[in-house]
């Protein structure tokens, strides 16, 4: 073990910041990451291990610690410390700090959930995805960790990304470069980049304020990844897909706040968070189990066989929401789930749709890298919630960098008749190049023409880059949607979009004011 004497510079024992996660009734994750010495970087795998203090209290002071104890920071976990702090009170504050090799961290801020029997009057989310470090600057997590109302982050996947430097930075080129340099593939490749992202200030801020909530999507690992590869990998030049995707949630685990169980190839991050009898989040993986994406113009989207869940995730989710003990269930959705059509559209149209969420270049057709290449599943899901009469169910997607608002029928055809299986809502990217960017014009009439022919469609915007702030009450569910005016602006201002609202038992509709 270090000595505290041998320690490095002040100040650069907590470089990476502290952050929280997946809150229960009498427990959260706290974690940091120690740099032990100068050459003891993210991904080095060098440095000797040291202890670790970490304590939470109900008070910044530090005068009622509610819980502490030692672990240690070792090269195994490249220097991350993950603690499932236990034993905590229902639906409190509570601030944290870790200490090593003489110095302490800064004061992270966490909050529990409220106990299975209490039934609150509201909760707040805010709600993100797809935040690309080259595209922009990550301006919606400073505009979120100025909000005091909020009781977590909902981040809905991709997370970080994982291309080489200017190989996916968008309209306004690569706004800062990624490290390292290149596709990131390995175990250090990945540990590099994730702990590049917790550099970011705004993120920083944001994870020592809120604990988070996450799923990942496919950039994590590698765009467009099914189980057995990815769209983003070339095994005769980027080696075993098994091996890369190992490392990429090895690495994940690592730096994110997050519950899983297992390790290596058999992580699973699916899991349930409870909170009072209000709400229940069902956290989705829909990258680990799936067959690989339905071909344009392939009939195989339809196959019964095929899967987008796995079976395993299937009966846990709809078993889940048939029996949860509370008025809203939601979802964390990393791809949309409504199903989509897509009306004639000039080539440029085409093309910018084609960038972001996967329409194919030979025209309008099914994206199959969400649920409606997997409409089956789809079926399945929607089948076991009408057929069981389970009501007030929200998704909550990410993934395609613009916003959208769904009613869920069960037949696309009847609707607004016949049985609706929920609402959808949708948030932006925080920067990823959206359909708007790639167009370099405004996305409006797109987006009517696009309503136009999806009638359970309830809102479309296709430009804005920001946030979601989603409410939940007894009455009713409620999505804010903000937009930041520049993502390319480190200290940019944000909008209101719009306001839409679900109420219990009913369908999407607007508010007239938004979530203050």
């Amino acid at each position: 073990m270090l000595n505290p004497a041998s320690a490095h510079a002040a100040g650069a024992v907590f470089q990476h910041g502290v952050a929280s996660g997946d809150p229960l009734p009498d427990g959260v994750i706290i974690w940091t990451r120690v740099t032990v010495s100068d050459a003891a970087t993210p991904g080095s795998g060098v440095g000797e291990s040291a202890s670790v203090r970490w304590e939470v209290a109900r008070d910044e002071a530090f005068g009622s610690v509610a819980a502490s104890g030692n672990t240690s920071a070792s090269a195994a976990s490249d220097h991350t410390v993950k603690v499932d702090v236990s034993g905590l009170a229902p639906g409190t504050v509570y601030f944290y700090r870790f200490t090593a090799l003489g110095q302490t961290s800064s004061v992270g801020r966490t909050r529990t959930a409220p106990a299975i029997s209490d039934s609150p009057d509201r909760l707040r989310f805010g709600v993100v995805s797809c935040s690309n470090w080259e595209a922009g600057y990550f301006g919606a997590y400073r505009h979120l960790a100025a909000r005091t109302d909020l009781d977590a982050i909902v981040h809905l996947g991709d997370y970080i990304y994982e291309y080489g430097r200017g190989k996916y930075g968008g309209r306004n080129g690569t706004v800062r470069p990624h490290d390292p340099a290149n596709e990131i593939i390995t175990l250090a490749d990945y540990r590099i980049r994730h702990a590049q992202y917790k550099t970011d200030p705004d993120l920083l801020n944001l994870h020592a304020r809120q604990p988070f909530i996450c799923t990942w999507d496919d950039h994590e690992s590698a765009d467009n990844s099914w189980s057995g590869g990815a769209g983003n990998h070339d095994p005769a030049t980027e080696g075993s897909w098994q091996d890369r995707k190992a490392a990429s949630a090895k690495a994940y685990l690592e730096w994110m706040p997050v519950r899983a169980k297992g390790t290596g190839g058999d992580v699973q991050i699916y899991r349930r968070l409870r909170f009072g009898t209000l709400a229940e989040l069902s956290m989705l993986d829909l990258r680990s189990y799936r067959d690989q994406e339905a071909k344009p113009g392939a009939r195989d989207a339809d196959n019964p066989a095929r899967t987008i869940t796995g079976k395993a995730q299937m009966d846990w989710l709809t078993a889940g929401l048939a029996s949860a003990p509370v008025r809203w269930k939601l979802v964390g959705n990393s791809v949309m789930i409504a199903p989509l059509l897509f009306p004639p559209l000039d080539p440029a149209a085409t093309a910018a749709i084609t960038g972001t969420i996967g329409l194919p270049q030979a025209g309008p057709h099914v994206n199959g890298d969400q649920w409606d290449g997997y409409t089956a599943d789809r079926q399945r899901l929607f089948r076991a919630i009408t057929d069981q009469q389970v009501s007030d169910v929200v998704f909550l997607t990410g993934d395609i960098h613009s916003s959208w608002a769904a009613d869920l029928p069960v037949d696309t055809a009847t609707y607004p008749a016949g049985k609706t299986a929920g609402a959808e809502f949708v948030v932006p990217s925080v920067t990823s190049s959206s359909i708007g960017d790639l167009l370099k014009l405004p996305g409006a009439a797109i987006a009517e023409s696009i309503k136009g022919v999806n009638h359970h469609l309830r809102y479309v915007e296709l430009d804005s880059h920001g946030y979601g702030v989603f409410e939940v009450t007894p009455d009713q569910t409620q999505m804010d949607w903000f937009y930041l005016i520049d993502v390319t602006d480190p200290n940019s201002a944000v909008r209101h979009g719009t306001s839409l609202a679900v109420r219990s038992g009913g369908r999407i509709e607007p508010r007239p004011s938004p979530l203050s």
